[in-house]
């Protein structure tokens, strides 16, 4: 079966992750058979449904009438055989217990036809026992979805020991269809990567706090400030749900043997009820309604190292064992955890031989089989190399970023902030990498415009990404230090010698309006939101945002906007004078590409020298006019004045060579 060829799903299972992967479904122009064992569980999930697709249009992520349409494609069921009558593809997400699931292809097997492939939406159990079930183990995977479906962009696509390899890219092929990223788990795994990950890390958090080495404030400030995870593994805990890690790890414990045996910590808080943030108390207590309040200055380079070593033989694990490489792991834990860097270039960066040193140290010391290190990180460790041996230095185009990804196409150099899953906020690396692109494009001859846009059509830019840059919290000297580097980056981009256009679809806030402040055009979609939060932060523009925006807008308008922290339609901003040109969303990526290959095609030495006189006159205005004058004669010795004079006379376009 082709991806063309699937029309029907069925989704068995209405509850919280079945009516999201329904609605995504339906989304995507499927028709959707949405099926739980009582008419008032089914009712509920379209309920969800429509609320959900009610919000996205509010929000302008979608248009009404798509949402309506996505709503008329979803169906009812309580009879399984009239839900599965001609499905396609079944999606079961019914409970996380391997008995209720195993029931429930008992009775699927007998209803589906043969031709019906099998997806469960399991988070951890095993594909292959549940296939086994089946008679069609070769046509069964895991299409493991996160919650909540409709936000999250990961699959985790599994394969079972009998899984054929067209039933894994037909069901890639439905994620992406599905507009979600799909990564492949090679191998059955409990677990599989992204819980592979997080809950071996949640767990020696609790043994660091089970032996009294370390509170729940310094673990949680370690990995939230020191690392900058998203969350502390206790606040995270408490999100997701302690029983929720426990009863995964529990599992793993039962499969993988004993490195995985539970913090006895976890197991009191399951016992005690006392869950997370849904009872009300967890390692926190959300009695109060403050929650979860992780202190940015309790972090510690001990309990920084412990963590990462586990992460480190984590990942030496899931690749040894054949389960994804480190590209995959780090895919699917930045998409999966919304971690801002992932954990095979985390422990890459810390140094393997340094965490191989920490495991051995507490092996040797405790005896507890967690720390014994997995003889592939000893492997790399003991010759000096890492998960990730780097870029392709012999890229055909020469530009290669971990943040970025670069094209040259028709003299237009287009820079894509590529960090969708942290809506492209923008790193210390980021900021790197940008500067370093726009000084190659400056001496690339096949450049002549710089089109800067954000991958995903959720953001151009939500801003500096604050949980990577935690650890400077409280440290005026490193913040400083950011304002500089960011303040020289966006810089570079505003002297940069090439015209240089902003395409924002999404999302463009902070840091990221800073950055597009640096561009000489801007335009927009319609959906965009502008603003500048750090003074609800009780911050300011810190990367020249007081500077650059009163020049754009006026200062009038510069301190309304930062002033208010308020958030703003592109109308208004086209209205304000910040965006030349807000379009349509569906026309957005063709006209920002046309605007900059529009600009390609100028006279690149005047362009040059007329920002030159721009930017100069900005700081004195009689500079700027002797800059203007004397650029206004050189450019008279120029091929490119007598290409513009002779097209100009003849009514025809210039093509100019920048001579």
């Amino acid at each position: 079966m082709e991806i063309e060829d699937v029309n029907v799903i069925t989704v068995l299972g209405a509850g919280s992750m079945g009516h999201g992967i329904a609605e995504v479904a339906a989304l995507a122009g499927f028709e959707v058979r949405l099926r739980d064992i009582e008419s008032e569980l089914v009712d509920d999930g379209i309920e969800s449904i429509e609320w959900s697709l009610d919000k996205l249009t509010e929000r302008g992520q979608i248009e009404r009438a798509d949402a309506d349409a996505a709503l008329d494609r979803v169906s009812g069921h309580v009879d399984l055989a009239a839900a599965v009558d001609d499905a396609d593809v079944v999606i079961e997400a019914v409970p996380e217990k391997m008995a209720i699931k195993k029931d429930v292809y008992d009775d699927l097997e007998a209803a589906a036809p043969d031709r019906t492939v099998f997806a469960t939406n399991t988070s951890s159990l095993s594909v292959t026992e549940l296939a086994a079930v089946t008679e069609r183990p070769e046509r069964f995977c895991g299409m493991h979805f996160f919650n909540p479906p409709v936000r999250m962009e990961l699959v985790e696509v599994i394969a079972g020991d009998e899984t054929d390899e067209s039933t894994l890219e037909l069901i890639e092929d439905l994620a992406v269809e599905m507009g979600k990223t799909p990564v492949r788990v090679r191998k059955d795994s409990p677990g599989f990567i992204v819980n592979r990950i997080l809950v071996p890390l949640m767990n020696e958090a609790a043994w660091l706090v089970e032996t009294d080495e370390a509170t729940v404030a310094e673990v949680d400030s370690t990995a939230k400030y020191g690392l900058g995870l998203p969350m502390g593994a206790f606040e995270l805990a408490d999100q997701v749900g302690i029983d929720v890690g426990y009863h995964v790890l529990d599992y793993m414990h039962e499969e993988l043997g004993e490195r995985y045996r539970p913090a006895p910590v976890l197991e009191s808080k399951v016992e005690a009820g006392d869950l997370g943030k849904k009872t009300g108390a967890g390692f926190y207590d959300y009695a109060d309604g403050d929650g979860a309040q992780v202190p940015s200055d309790q972090t510690r380079d001990d309990v920084a190292d412990r963590l990462l070593a586990v992460l480190a033989n984590e990942v030496a694990g899931l690749v040894s064992e054949g389960v994804a490489d480190p590209e995959a792991i780090d895919t699917a834990v930045k998409l999966g955890g919304r971690w801002s860097d992932g954990p095979a270039k985390m422990v890459d960066e810390a140094g393997l031989g340094d965490l191989l040193d920490v495991l051995e140290s507490r092996y040797e010391a405790t005896g507890a089989e967690r720390y014994e290190p997995v003889s592939y990180l000893r492997e790399l460790a003991d010759a000096g190399e890492r998960f990730h041996a780097g870029g392709d230095a012999d890229a055909d185009d020469g530009y290669d970023y971990e943040t970025l990804t670069v094209e040259v196409r028709e003299r237009v150099g287009h820079i894509r902030l590529d960090r969708p899953h942290r809506m492209n906020t923008i790193t210390g690396e980021l900021l790197d990498d940008l500067a370093d692109v726009v000084e190659r494009f400056e001496a690339d001859d096949a450049v002549r415009a710089i089109l800067v846009t954000g991958a995903g059509d959720r953001a151009f830019s939500a801003g500096a990404d604050i949980q990577s840059m935690a650890g400077g919290v409280g440290d005026v000297n490193t913040a400083a230090d950011l304002s500089r580097k960011g303040q020289e980056t966006m810089g570079r981009l505003e002297s940069a010698e090439l015209p240089v256009v902003a395409g924002i679809d999404g999302y463009c806030l902070g840091g990221g309006m800073e950055l597009a402040m640096g561009a000489d055009l801007r335009i927009a979609s319609e959906r965009s939101e502008f603003g500048q939060p750090e003074h609800d932060l009780g911050l300011l523009p810190g990367w020249g945002g007081t500077v650059r925006l009163p020049r754009i807008v006026g200062m009038g308008r510069a301190k309304e906007i930062i002033f208010t922290a308020d958030r703003y339609d592109a109308e208004t901003m086209v209205e304000y004078g910040f965006v030349t040109e807000a379009v349509p969303n569906a026309e957005f990526e063709e006209r920002a590409f046309e605007l900059a290959r529009d600009l390609a095609a100028g006279p690149p030495i005047a362009q040059r020298y007329t920002k030159r006189a721009m930017h100069r006159g900005w700081d004195d205005v009689d500079a700027g006019l002797d800059v203007e004058a004397q650029s206004f004669g050189l450019l008279f010795d120029t091929d490119d004045l007598m290409t513009g004079m002779t097209a100009f006379m003849g009514d025809h376009e210039p093509e100019f060579e920048g001579k």
